[in-house]
């Protein structure tokens, strides 16, 4: 029997009307909350609202970053951390797709450390336990972001797209609410859903594949086929 390894630290909320559990678990890590999402739309506003209400009843502070981008870059991380440390943030709680995850991520960083969270990519410094606890609410199924120790940024300057890897930024809990992912366009859905179907695809084709990832990739990939075109 091959053998292997498998390490995955993130608590997992999933169920419908979870997002009502997040102040709850912001205020295990933290009383200063930076929320980090992209621009509220008027859809989107129910959410953050629901969101802040849930933050408000622990009494958890909060400041509003809502300016991430689609592949987010330096620029934007920098512009979220900076916002962070006058806030005096303690914790993180990115809401979104990949992109807001993947920025509140690069905040928890380069809010604690010396330069800009380009300068902890996986090939050079490591990012160290001064790293704030990152709490992560997903509203697409696409990229995975939630459960991993990776944080994707583009170099504004260069156009040089990388990426933070290191298990001090794999989310603390995530959480996974059905209900939010309904108010998403249909053509979101298609696209994040046969992302969903990418990433299980080539797990299962991974030479480091195990018994383990086998077993959740093919699940996945049953799941996106009987679910996704309807």
């Amino acid at each position: 029997m091959k053998t292997f390894n498998y390490f995955q630290p993130t608590e997992i909320r999933f169920g419908r009307g979870r997002l009502q559990e997040a102040g709850e678990v912001v205020a295990r890590f933290g009383k200063r909350c930076l929320i980090v999402s992209r621009p509220v739309s008027q859809d989107f506003i129910p959410i953050i609202d629901q969101l802040k209400l849930s933050l408000e009843r622990v009494g958890v502070d909060y400041a509003h970053f809502d300016r991430v981008v689609p592949n987010p870059t330096t620029d934007c991380v920098t512009e979220g951390a900076d916002l962070a440390k006058s806030f005096k943030a303690d914790v993180v709680l990115g809401i979104g797709g990949g992109s807001s995850m993947d920025t509140a991520k690069a905040i928890a960083v380069e809010a604690t450390h010396p330069g800009t969270a380009w300068d902890y990519l996986f090939f050079k410094t490591p990012p160290t336990d001064s790293t704030l606890p990152v709490i992560v609410v997903s509203t697409t199924s696409g990229t995975g972001s939630q459960v991993t120790q990776v944080a994707v940024m583009t170099e504004t300057k260069t156009r040089t797209k990388s990426a933070i890897y290191n298990s001090i930024v794999y989310p603390k809990v995530a959480i996974v609410d059905a209900e939010l992912m309904l108010t998403v366009p249909a053509h979101i859905t298609a696209s994040t859903g046969f992302d969903a179907f990418c990433h299980a695809f080539e797990s299962y084709l991974h030479p480091a594949a195990s018994a383990y990832t086998d077993m959740l990739a093919l699940e996945v990939i049953r799941l996106v086929k009987q679910y996704l075109p309807s």
